[in-house]
């Protein structure tokens, strides 16, 4: 595979050029802050190898797999787990030569750029991957592998992370996390973030059931609205003590509600025993990122809202593969609406932290910007999933730093499972806001001494100012 090339993603002029390459040069060895991401915290607490190249870079990761399916290469083929546990593809080595003689169908894609990185700065690979080498590189992957030096931890420690945040349910025991707190590990530091996903959203499967386990969890009367809140925090205070400084919540709007404290508990009535109506899931999951404000206000924890994602487009492949298997679709999204009732309540309370990501680009500068602009409890988080790419990264800057400006934005976050993309994310990130830095000091908009401390915030000092690490 040929080299990286050194300035991909900087400025075509050459004065812009040589200034993003300086800029870069500046920040690019900083450590890497992940505060959000999918990662499986079993990998660091178990510290065992990677099973081999396929578990590595296909069947986990929907950004790969989702382009193959959509040129008729079937899921079972690519090793992806059914959800009624039939047979898929388990040779590793199979898995690998299917995707060769299919890699030409991520070109130009963040997955062929952030698989390109990984091959050439992890694992020295310098040869094109084709169907002809396949082979030699599968092998030679599957030999680093069974080396201690591509070990999670060493890799952790070689990517040079200095913290990284997994996702877990407000149901998980959290055991991996405290066998990385128990194991005297020093090489870095792994938290959880807190998703209650399972237990607020009434569409989620088995909605009802996990109310139940939740009660059993927490010793919290979970059929009550009162008993309810209290499980929250009470599973809240239990993240927090696992390292989460941040809350995650993924709802298909950005929708919020505050609802009289009757109203609410009405509502909780007719969704807890599940089969709720389409409006009464939608408004019970606004509420409850109004009470998930109301609750960070108390203990500190950041609020993050993904909102404008259509989970599980196809029904079929829900049913056949479960969620999560590339077919969650951006939707259109109000913010400037559906947030209202969430700001009027504490939108400017400089206790709450409150970070919007966004699907629906249309509302960077219309809606977002001008939000994250005024009221104190906001920040804008990076471009995410379809958008956390070269293009997306640029557009956003583009879109949201005239009115935002670019302290009321949160950093930078990979948001992956792929755990060798990681560096890679980051490095187009940097890369990207490097060479924005460095068109606004060619046009004039910005002093070059400002560029580098720019440079130095958007890499580091906001994430950590963001995520109150």
């Amino acid at each position: 595979m040929p080299r990286l090339h050194p300035d991909r993603l900087f400025p075509i002029e050459d004065s812009a050029r040589g200034l993003a390459r300086a800029l870069h040069d500046s920040i690019k060895d900083l450590p890497i802050i992940s505060p959000h991401g999918h990662t499986d915290p079993r990998w660091y607490a178990e510290n065992a190898a990677f099973p081999d190249p396929a578990q590595l870079f296909v069947t986990p990761d929907h950004y790969v797999f989702r382009m193959l399916f959509s040129q008729g290469v079937p899921l079972e083929s690519l090793g992806v787990p059914r959800a009624d546990g039939g047979p898929t593809e388990t040779d590793g080595r199979k898995i690998w030569k299917l995707f060769a003689e299919n890699y030409y169908l991520l070109r130009a894609t963040p997955s062929r750029m952030w698989v390109d990185h990984a091959f050439a700065e992890v694992f020295g690979i310098e040869e094109e991957f084709t169907p002809a080498s396949a082979d030699r590189i599968y092998d030679h992957i599957s030999d680093c592998l069974a080396r201690p030096e591509f070990l999670p931890r060493a890799l952790f420690e070689r990517f040079n992370i200095e913290l990284i945040a997994t996702t877990e349910s407000a149901l998980d025991d959290l055991k991996w996390h405290r066998m990385i707190g128990d194991s005297g590990w020093t090489g870095g530091k792994v938290v959880t973030t807190y998703r209650p996903d399972s237990v607020v959203d009434p569409d989620f499967p088995d909605f009802a059931a996990n109310l139940v386990t939740f009660g059993a969890l927490t010793g919290a009367d979970t059929l009550t609205w009162a008993g309810y809140l209290d499980a929250h925090r009470i599973r809240r205070a239990f993240f927090k003590d696992h390292g989460a400084t941040a809350s995650d919540h993924g709802h298909p709007s950005a929708r919020t509600e505050n609802l009289s404290s009757a109203q609410a508990e009405a509502l909780f009535d007719r969704v807890k025993g599940g089969g709720a109506s389409a409006e009464d899931a939608d408004a019970f999951r606004g509420q409850m990122l109004t009470e998930m404000a109301r609750m960070s206000i108390d203990d500190g924890l950041v609020l993050q809202i993904h909102a404008g994602s259509r989970r599980n487009h196809s029904p079929a492949i829900f049913d056949r593969f479960g969620r999560d298997k590339g077919f969650d679709i951006p939707g259109r999204t109000d913010f400037v609406g559906d947030i209202k009732p969430l700001l009027d309540a504490f939108g400017t309370d400089p206790r709450l932290s409150v970070i919007l990501f966004m699907l629906d680009e249309t509302t960077q500068s219309r809606e977002l910007a001008p939000l994250a602009g005024v009221y104190p409890a906001l920040k804008l988080g990076p471009p995410w999933w379809f958008f956390d790419s070269a293009e997306g990264m640029k557009r956003f800057r583009e879109n949201v730093t005239e009115t935002a400006g670019f302290y009321n934005t949160a950093g930078f976050n990979d948001d992956t499972r792929a755990f060798c993309s990681i560096p890679a994310r980051h490095d187009v990130a940097r890369r990207v806001d490097c060479a924005y830095l460095a068109t606004l000091v060619a046009t004039g908009r910005l002093h070059e001494d400002e560029a580098y401390e720019v440079a130095q915030d958007l890499t580091y000092r906001l994430v950590k100012q963001a995520y109150r690490l």
